[in-house]
C-alpha cells in the first residue's frame, strides 16, 4: 500500500527537523525562530528543476545534496553561517515511486545536515504533472552590520577566486557526451557535489571589499560585481586556475578551454580586496587548504577585459549561463 503525503513527511522528513524550536518535528503550520543578539538574518532561495539543473534519473541523494549546497554557497558569499532551511518538493503524480525517491532524497539531506550543522525547518510537498522541482530557502546568520555585498568593489582592488574553475561545466559535458566517466570522475564529482566555502568566506569577510559565488560562470558573475559597483575589470586568462583533470580534458577537447571563464556550477568564491590586505591571503589559503588565486584587478572603466599572455584582449562569450 502506497504511503500518503503525510506518512512520507512523518517517516522521512520530520526526523530531519528536530523536536524543539524552530520546527517542532514539522508538527505546526509554520516555524518559529529568533536570531541571537548581535546577529542579522540572511535569506536565500534556489530552485532546481529536473532536466534543467539535474538529470531526472540522477541519484536522489546527490540531488538533495546539490539542492542544499547551492544555497549554502549563497550564504557563504555573504559570509553567513547556516542555521536552517525550508524545502518545497513538487514530485510527479503518476508513474513515480514516491517512497523510494523520498527515502533516498532524505538520506542526502541528512548527510549534509550533519556535515554543515543545520536542520530542516519546514516546507511543502505537492504533486505535479511536470518535472521534479525542488526549492530550498536557506536561512543564515551574520554579524550585525557585517554583511558582504557585491556593490563595494573599488578601482585598484585585486580580483581573486577560490579553488579551480570550469570543472563542474566540464563534468556536465562528460556526462552529456558519454566520455569515459572513470577517467573524468573528479570533474563529474564537481558537477554533482559543489563545495560551499563557508569557513573560508567567514575568514575572508574581514578583508574583502566585495564577494559572491560563481554559479553562472566567472565572466558573467564578475559582471554582476562590476555593474553593482560601477567599475570594470581586467582578467588574465592564463591566471585562471584549473584542475589537472580539466587540463587533461583540454588535451583532447581544446574547444572546452572557454569553460574556465564561462562554465557554471563551480560555486567557488569570487572576491575583491585592496592591496593592503593581500599579504594575509597566503596564510588563509594554507589554513583552509584551498587554493586562492589572483586573476586580475578592478578598473575605472565599465568594461570587463579578458586578456591573453600578450595583454591582447580575447574575444569570447561573456554572460555564462542564462535561464531566459
Amino acid at each position: 500500500m502506497a504511503l500518503s503525503e503525510f506518512d512520507l513527511i512523518k517517516k522521512y522528513l520530520a526526523p530531519l527537523s528536530g523536536s524543539g524550536e524552530p520546527a517542532f518535528s514539522l508538527s505546526n503550520d509554520a516555524a518559529q525562530y529568533s536570531p541571537p543578539p548581535g546577529k542579522d538574518l540572511v535569506f536565500t532561495k534556489d530552485t532546481l528543476v529536473a532536466d534543467i539543473h539535474f538529470f531526472s534519473d540522477d541519484n536522489p541523494s546527490l540531488i538533495a545534496q546539490k539542492a542544499l549546497r547551492v544555497n549554502l554557497s549563497d550564504l557563504a558569499s555573504m559570509a553567513a553561517e547556516p542555521e536552517g532551511y525550508l524545502l518545497s518538493l513538487a514530485l510527479p503524480k503518476l508513474n513515480f515511486n514516491h517512497k523510494e525517491w523520498i527515502k533516498k532524497f532524505a538520506s542526502g539531506l541528512k548527510e549534509d545536515q550533519d556535515q554543515y550543522c543545520w536542520k530542516l525547518w519546514g516546507g511543502d510537498t505537492v504533486a505535479t504533472t511536470g518535472p521534479i522541482t525542488i526549492s530550498v530557502t536557506a536561512v543564515g546568520l551574520v554579524k550585525k552590520g557585517r554583511l558582504i555585498s557585491r556593490s563595494t568593489a573599488k578601482p585598484g582592488d585585486f580580483i581573486y577566486v577560490s579553488g579551480t574553475l570550469g570543472d563542474a561545466a566540464a563534468g556536465l559535458e562528460v556526462i552529456k557526451e558519454n566520455f569515459d566517466r572513470f577517467k573524468y570522475k573528479d570533474l563529474i564529482k564537481r558537477y554533482y557535489l559543489p563545495q560551499p566555502r563557508l569557513k573560508l568566506a567567514i575568514e575572508l569577510a574581514e578583508l574583502v571589499t566585495s564577494m559572491m559565488d560563481i554559479s553562472d560562470g566567472l565572466l558573467g558573475d564578475l559582471g554582476h560585481i562590476c555593474k553593482s559597483s560601477s567599475v570594470g575589470a581586467e582578467i588574465f586568462a592564463n591566471n585562471i586556475p584549473i584542475s589537472l583533470a580539466l587540463n587533461n580534458l583540454f588535451k583532447t577537447r581544446s574547444d572546452y578551454k572557454k569553460l574556465k571563464w564561462i562554465g557554471g556550477d563551480d560555486y567557488e568564491l569570487l572576491f575583491t580586496l585592496p592591496y593592503e590586505s593581500e599579504d594575509k591571503i597566503d596564510e588563509i589559503s594554507k589554513r583552509n587548504g584551498i587554493l586562492l588565486t589572483k586573476i586580475g584587478n578592478i578598473t575605472t572603466s565599465k568594461k570587463i577585459k579578458l586578456l591573453g599572455a600578450d595583454r591582447k584582449e580575447i574575444e569570447t562569450e561573456r554572460e555564462g549561463y542564462r535561464h531566459f
